[in-house]
């Protein structure tokens, strides 16, 4: 890898140092980019980061980052269709009083203090967190296998097949899965950062689903393509300056809940 030349583009790939981040590391290193460890190593340069959400709230105004991620509420705007069961964004004070069965997780990385996870009913929800937290509640459904694929611009350009039944097992993407992809992405591509990760699996008892929406830039690549990975973190990870009017709306850093922007709907 290069490392320390002042002149190239930065990529900073904050610790501790994960298969995808050595790998989209040696991607870019291809690419002349410069692969750091540290903060100070990036000399002020135009920088590119992968890496932890704590981290990068911790460090990215310093190193002029715009980090694109989601809108808390995008899952919530999906037609059910599309999402296979009912998904709503509420507070942990009104998730308490659920009496059934329930998946309840964190909008977004903002919060990683409550454990995405099927609750039997409200009661098991951690009561030490701030009844005002925002969570996603959804139906509980199974899926016989989820997939990551990795968005720039609206197409994929570049995923992975990454459980079965809930367990580890990476694998090249199947062919429906591009059929689906485009269907959702059709629906939903304006509503999204133009780089995101974004997951959907096939149902057990047949059809599909959107699992979820994520930052590229923290989320493990699988068997998918480092090249094209990379494509997409550099977009949704890279210097503030070049963020388009387009994808303001979905920069970390603001405030409160964020909503998808107006017409996604």
């Amino acid at each position: 890898m290069n490392h320390g030349t002042g002149t190239a583009p930065a990529l900073l790939l904050h610790p501790p140092r994960t298969s995808t981040a050595e790998l989209l590391g040696q991607a870019a290193a291809w690419r002349g980019y410069d692969v750091v460890g540290r903060a100070a190593e990036a000399g002020g340069r135009r920088t590119h980061w992968y890496g932890g959400p704590l981290a990068a709230d911790r460090l990215g105004a310093g190193l002029g980052l715009g980090l694109l991620e989601p809108a808390d509420d995008w899952l919530t705007t999906m037609p059910y269709a599309l999402l296979g069961r009912p998904v709503r964004l509420t507070t942990l004070r009104e998730a308490r009083s659920l009496a059934g069965r329930a998946f309840v997780k964190p909008p977004s990385a903002k919060i990683d203090v409550l454990p995405a996870a099927v609750y039997e009913d409200g009661s098991r929800l951690p009561d030490t967190l701030d009844g005002a937290t925002p969570v996603l509640v959804s139906g509980v459904v199974e899926f016989a296998a989820e997939y990551r694929l990795f968005v720039l611009d609206g197409e994929v350009r570049a995923g992975s097949r990454y459980a079965v039944y809930g367990r580890p097992d990476p694998a090249p993407l199947e062919a429906p899965v591009h059929g689906f992809a485009r269907e959702v992405l059709d629906a939903a591509a304006q509503g999204l950062p133009s780089a995101v990760c974004l997951d959907v699996g096939r149902l057990t008892g047949g059809g599909w689903a959107v699992v979820e929406a994520n930052m590229p830039w923290f989320a493990h690549c699988y068997a998918a393509e480092p090249d094209g990975v990379l494509d997409v973190v550099l977009r949704a990870a890279g210097p503030r300056d070049d963020v388009g009017d387009r994808d303001l709306p979905f920069l970390r850093g603001t405030s409160g809940v964020r909503t998808a922007p107006y017409g996604s709907r």
